[in-house]
Parts: C-alpha cells; structure tokens; sequence
C-alpha cells in the first residue's frame, strides 16, 4: 500500500509519497506566499495551503498506482490562528507561530492572570507565538472579526477539514495552543473562558495516529484516488518529525535544525515543569514530550549566507573551518532574528555579534552563526535538564543538519553522541507514518518507527572539542542577560 504525508510549512508545503515498508516514491514541494503586513507579524492566506496541497497531490501521484494509495496524514506548521465563519469562509489571513503582535497579551496571560494558574490550566505558560494569546489579540483588536468566529482550527487541520468535512485536531498540536489541559488531553475550560470562546467553536480532539475521515468525493475526484483513502488527524511538525526520526517511547531525543531550532525529548510520562523554559506537549505516539524551541536556528546561516555574504555555496563557506578553529572562536552571535522563545520567552530580543577585533574573519564569523544556533540548542536542553531529564544522545534532522560541521559541533557543544537517520524527510516522513498506523500497518507509532527508522550515521563528541566549547558555552551565556536591558531600550 501507499501513504501519502503532507509537510505543511512556514514557506512551503512538502508531499511525500512512502510505500508500507518506508520506501520514499517520490517528493513534490510547493511554495506559497508569507505576508509580513507590520513590524513583526506574520500571516498567510489558508487558501494558498489547500491550492498548493491539492497541486502538490497531483503532481505526487503522477505514475503512481492510485489505487494503492491507502492514507494520508500531516505535519504542520504549529500555533497558527485560522479562524472561520457561519459559512467556512476564512475570516481574515491565518496569524503564524513566528508572529509576534501578542505582547500585551502574553503579559496579560502570564502577569495579570499569572503564569502559575495558567501553567495548573494547560501546563504550560504563555509565549507570543502561541494561539490563545493570537485569539485575545482578535478579540481585542478585530472585534468584528472575533463576532464572526464558528470554527478556531491550526494550520494542518485546515487540510483535513477541507479535505474529509471532519472539523479536527490532534493532541499534539492542540499542545501548543494554550487551550489544551494538556496532561489530561481535553480542552481547558479555564482557558476557553479567559479567551471568550465556547467548546462548540473548537474542534475535536484526536490521538495524531487515529482515523479522522475519508477523502470527499470531490477531492478523491480531483486527485483520481479512491473516497476509500482514510486520512488520520496528523501532528505538529515536531512532533510528526519526532515520529519520523523514531524519537518515540521514553527517554529519545531529536534536535531539528528548520527554519526554526527544537529540542525534543519525548517521555512516557507528563512532565511538570517549575521554569517553563521548555514546553510540556502531548506526543504523537500517545505519550508526552517536552520541547524548546528557538525561533530562528538555519534560518540564522540562510540570512548570513544569502543576505549578507550573498553567496549560495554554503559548504565552500564551511570548508576553512577544521577541528583546530572549534571552541577557539572569539566571536559570539546571538541568533535572536525573530526574538527568542525557549528559554527566554522574549520578542524583543535580537542577534548581535559580540567580540568582533580587527582580526576577525569571515571565516569567523561564519562560524560564529553556526556557533550561535548550537550554544542556544544547549541553553534548551539546560532547560530540559532543569526539568529532570537527561539524555546521552540525540537524533537530528532539518535543513541544517546537512551540514557536517554544524553536526559536528552540536556533538561537542552539548557533549552527546548525534545519530543522523538514514531516511531524514522531517514532518512529512513522520505524517505518512501515523497514516500507517490509521490504517492497521502497523500496531502502534513506536512499531512503526521501530520498523522503518534507521540510523546512518553517528558523530562522537571529541573529548578536547567538548572541552573547549564547555568554556565557550560559559561564556556564551552571560551575554543574553547582559544585553537584555539593552534589548528592551532598543525595541520600544
């Protein structure tokens, strides 16, 4: 049999058509438009999603045995505010994870309400790119647009909705809305009342790997499929890449180095947080995980490279960087491009490069950006460690992890083996996965990526490299507080 995953990203959307054993067939991608309307906010229009999904479905399944095509499942881009009418027509453009306009309301959740109740509620506490803020923000701001609202649904589950009927989300990526009561898997109705919405205007929850519906009769139509083919509610893209990567079960962590940086370590268990630097989230395997995540991780080289060097030969630019030169860097940078979430939960903050002498090179401060997204991946999992978990190794996937040297450097700078799949295709190998699992393939999640994830390769830490960077690290960390006051003079 075939199953189909549908990576819904910031920039694009990703199909990945996968047989039952974990052979890729074939991947389309497909951009859409990001629309920046002010300062610091970022939106797009759903309707570009559908269109370029259902193009990207046409494309995948050309040569494709169709009648073979058994499932289709997601991973999406999380956080995003897509809210509907009395009649499904989307009431204004869908307001993203990366947007950042909700300040006052985070300070509201977090302050006036206070991060502990908040934190009883859902588990977890406010961040600006979470939905709840997002829904206070419309409230407040768009009240007659808030009027209008029947249906309050995340990015991916804006497919699924157009694509079966059914009005759903899963418990994943319901985690990172802040409505969810997330250790019981329900909707808060402390949260529900705090944001002036009802339950009726949420959708149904869903474990990511369950059947949702079958493909309409018009959208089978459309991609000569059968309205047999059974779609499953999917996952948040970390999660779903936490699914692909295997990072399933107890204890197993994946780094994905995307337009945006995480840290995943999934667990049997709910984690209570006391510091809040990371997040507490349902898993998509029916367990839980905590996650941190920085905004800005290879987006931080892709801006380095292609916006201030102008060059797209991103490994030539690597190249001159050998083991002698790591942990021996005088420059630090601050990847803060879209401010920062984990650990600092702040807008406001912003990259610099700090050490800069005349001696400097350009080689140096390539290297310092990639540096930089390393030391804050370590700033998350000190945050993760501060919750009570520890791990002596990581998975990793992204953009970024093809890059040898960036590996590399995760390696030493957080002291732990760094093991690279064989098959790395992030939220859209994870989708097509829980589609399986929909479909009675496999018996559950973990079976399934016991089955298909396999390890190519393992990068050790260097005893003297992780030694080096161990200093460099301590270093690193003094400058976010330093700069803070800085940051708050700088953005008001």
């Amino acid at each position: 049999m075939l199953y189909i995953g549908v990576d819904l990203g910031t920039s694009a959307v990703k199909l990945l058509l996968m047989d039952e054993l974990g052979q890729i067939q074939k991947i389309v991608s497909k951009e859409y438009p990001l629309s920046f309307p002010k300062p610091g906010w970022s939106e797009q229009n759903p309707a570009d999603w559908y269109n370029e999904t259902m193009a990207g479905l046409s494309e995948l399944l050309e040569g494709a045995d169709r009648e073979k095509v058994a499932g289709i499942s997601f991973g999406g881009q999380m956080h995003g505010l897509v809210i509907l009418d009395q009649n499904d027509n989307v009431i204004r453009p869908a307001i993203l994870w990366n947007d950042g306009r909700t300040t006052k309301q985070v300070e509201y959740l977090n302050e006036t309400i206070g991060e502990e109740k908040i934190a009883a509620y859902t588990g977890n506490i406010a961040f600006a790119g979470f939905t709840a803020p997002k829904i206070l923000w419309v409230r407040e701001n768009e009240p007659e647009n808030f009027a209008k609202i029947v249906k309050i649904m995340l990015p991916k589950d804006y497919l699924a909705y157009r694509l079966t009927g059914t009005f759903c989300t899963d418990v994943s990526d319901a985690s990172g809305m802040l409505l969810l009561d997330v250790k019981n898997r329900k909707w808060s109705k402390e949260m529900l009342d705090l944001c002036g919405i009802t339950e009726d205007q949420l959708p149904k929850l869903y474990e990511s790997y369950e059947k949702v519906g079958l493909l309409k009769k018009e959208a089978a139509d459309q991609l000569g499929l059968s309205d047999h083919v059974i779609v499953a509610a999917g996952a948040g893209d970390n999660a779903a890449a936490a699914v692909g990567t295997g990072t399933v079960g107890d204890n197993k962590c994946n780094i994905s180095l995307g337009t945006s940086g995480t840290i995943f370590i999934s667990s049997e268990k709910f984690g209570d947080l006391t510091n809040h630097a990371v997040h507490s989230f349902c898993h998509a395997d029916g367990h839980y995980h905590l996650m941190g995540c920085m905004l800005s991780a290879a987006s931080c080289n892709k801006w380095w490279m292609d916006e201030i060097l102008k060059t797209k030969d991103y490994s030539g630019e690597q190249a001159p960087i050998g083991d002698e030169k790591l942990g021996n860097n005088h420059v630090f940078f601050l990847p803060y491009l879209m401010g920062e979430r984990s650990p600092w939960n702040n807008p406001d903050a912003r990259a610099t490069f700090t050490g800069i002498t005349m001696d400097t090179t350009r080689e140096d401060l390539t290297q310092a950006v990639l540096e930089g997204v390393a030391f804050a991946t370590r700033d998350m999992y000190e945050a993760a460690k501060d919750a009570g978990v520890s791990v002596d190794r990581t998975m990793i996937c992204g953009g970024g992890a093809k890059s040898p040297l960036w590996r590399r450097m995760i390696a030493n700078v957080l002291n732990m083996k760094v093991d690279v799949p064989a098959c790395e295709e992030g939220p859209g190998m994870g989708g097509a996965m829980l589609a399986m699992v929909a479909n009675g393939e496999y018996a559950s999640v973990e079976a399934a990526a016991a089955a298909i994830v396999k390890v190519d390769k393992t990068i050790e830490p260097d005893p003297e490299i992780a030694a080096r960077y161990e200093r460099k690290y301590q270093e690193f960390r003094t400058l976010y507080p330093a700069l803070r006051p800085v940051f708050d003079v700088i953005t008001k």
